[in-house]
């Protein structure tokens, strides 16, 4: 085998966030530039010499073209045995599964999750460690020290792989391994939930459920879960062939973009329950006929019945959330007698607490949620939460939250998007609610009085590393909450997202509609950042 060591230049663009490092595939498509950052991340790993690495993605553009880079550059760096999906798909909850499993050094994750794809889209790469959760904040820091130092990569000019067809074959010395990127997932699932229960329902005709895969990976983990092992109908699941372009749609499970779900599920005749998850396989929207599950009350909603199902029958260790989710969960979590922990959004702050025992469940406002089997949020994990609930009760989705907020109250929440916005007006937005922050404590706006005003810092209770400027957060004396903070998860512009909470007990007015319950306090989100007027926007490109 032939090792070719190439000279090149670093980028100084190659930061990873959260979820790894997202750019336009125009911008991974420049000469070494992939190259680059998959160096800077086996430099990172140090000795690299036979470990094992899963990879995999979501299926999008350019997908296919990097793993063949990844193999190549994987053989010349001595690596061992590279673990691929089929197809050289895996959704990410999928790739932590296998990591776990195989006890492999980590994983390459190839997605930009709910980002658009195709040539003119996003593409997307993120190291998991050997948890199977993203890599935390030294070690991206590390690859982007790395990525900007590094002079050469090294690449193995050998042929290219064929993904399509299982077993493993050499190259040089390493071992390519492609195996089903869905069986060792499901066997998982399996494990974790009541399959005969929920088969039993669905052959009964007691639930029906209609999936939608937006194109994108879950597709083939739900087609072989839903119709082929719980017997759903044909057609269980739409759009379930993964493509590059996500039939140029927008993967992203809300509804806004999953028109087609949300359309039936509030036309007649809708299914028990309605789903969706996105480009990766890692966030979920959960509907019942004309009722939508905001992410914070179905995570409330998990926490309260999880001693019911097969997986966590030795009840919880404790709960978390995002700082922007909605307080909900936290109310459960008061009631059975367990910690709650706020964090920053992030998963990788969720890891850290899973893998130190201190929680089970976790979750995200933005779709996701997720427990202790991974180390990722799980798109299809909480949809088969949701049908063993549903077998189990044998009730609606909607007369499960229903009781849930007669036992714990209703916490109204809205999140409020402003997309694709000039990076500086966003900025000076942020800035403006800052230089506010001193002087809101006691003020009064209408019926609600400031009882704090920060910007979020986290000391994580496992490491003690502290992470600062988290998102603004504005507390009323009433429990209420206004919160803004600049997204990290998108590649053109910035996306300010602006939450909105109010807790309300009385059981008599739990059925307002949640715009309507929130409207003093949008007013008063605008009077405070006058986000419509400076991004000269009418309203926010996206209302969940």
């Amino acid at each position: 085998m032939k090792i070719d060591i190439r000279k090149t230049t670093p980028f100084t663009d190659q930061k990873p966030g959260t979820s790894g490092l997202r750019k336009k595939v125009s911008v991974f498509s420049r000469k070494n530039y992939l190259e680059n950052f998959i160096q800077a991340i086996f430099d990172t790993l140090g000795d690299l010499t036979g470990q094992t690495l899963v990879v995999g993605g979501d299926g999008r553009y350019m997908n296919r073209t990097a793993i063949q880079t990844i193999i190549k550059m994987a053989a010349a760096n001595s690596i061992g045995k590279l673990i691929i999906g089929q197809n050289g798909l895996l959704s990410t909850p999928a790739a932590s599964c296998m990591i776990r499993k195989y006890k492999t050094r980590g994983g390459l994750i190839l997605s930009a999750s709910h980002n658009p794809g195709g040539p003119d889209g996003d593409f997307g790469i993120k190291y998991n460690g050997e948890n199977g959760g993203p890599a935390p904040e030294h070690v991206t820091d590390t690859v982007y020290r790395r990525s900007r130092e590094i002079t050469q990569f090294r690449i193995a000019d050998v042929e290219d792989v064929d993904l399509d067809c299982l077993g493993e074959r050499p190259i040089g010395g390493m071992t390519v391994q492609i195996i089903d990127p869905v069986e060792d997932y499901a066997q998982l699932m399996e494990h974790l939930f009541d399959f005969n229960l929920i088969r039993a329902a669905i052959l009964s005709g007691a639930l029906t459920v209609k999936f939608d895969a937006m194109h994108a990976i879950t597709g083939p983990y739900a087609k072989r879960i839903l119709e082929d092992r719980l017997y759903a109908v044909t057609g269980t699941v739409i759009n379930g062939i993964p493509l590059e372009d996500f039939g140029g749609e927008h993967p992203d499970p809300n509804l806004f973009h999953a028109r087609e779900l949300a359309a039936l599920m509030y036309g007649a005749n809708a299914p028990t329950l309605g789903a969706a998850s996105d480009g990766d396989g890692d966030r979920n929207m959960i509907l019942g006929s004309r009722f939508f599950v905001t992410p914070s009350d179905s995570l409330a909603v998990l926490a309260a019945n999880a001693h019911l199902l097969p997986g966590y029958r030795d009840g919880l260790r404790g709960v978390a959330r995002s700082m922007p989710t909605s307080q909900a969960v936290d109310r459960v979590a008061e009631a059975v007698g367990v910690d709650c922990y706020e964090t920053p959004t992030g998963w990788k702050f969720f890891g850290n607490l899973l893998d130190a025992r201190k929680i089970t469940l976790c979750g995200e406002e933005s779709f996701g949620t997720g427990s202790d089997h991974v180390r990722e949020k799980d798109g299809l994990w909480a949809v088969l939460f949701w049908l063993n609930l549903i077998a189990l009760k044998r009730q609606s989705v909607a007369e499960i939250v229903r009781d849930h907020w007669r036992r714990f109250g209703r916490h109204f929440y809205t999140r409020h998007d402003y997309e694709a916005i000039d990076p500086n007006i966003a900025g000076a937005i942020v800035h403006r609610l800052r230089q506010q922050l001193p002087s809101l404590p006691g003020q009064t706006f209408g019926a609600y009085t400031v009882a704090f005003a920060d910007d979020f810092s986290y000391e994580d209770p496992v490491d003690g590393s502290i992470s600062e400027k988290q998102g603004i957060r504005i507390g009323f004396k009433d429990g209420s909450r206004i919160v803004f903070r600049l997204s990290g998860t998108g590649t053109e512009g910035a996306t300010l997202r602006i939450y909105l909470e109010r807790y309300e007990p009385e059981i008599e007015k739990h059925e307002q509609d949640a715009q309507e319950a929130l409207s003093d306090l949008i007013q008063l989100a605008e009077h405070l950042s006058e986000a419509k007027q400076r991004t000269r926007m009418a309203a926010p490109t996206v209302i969940t």
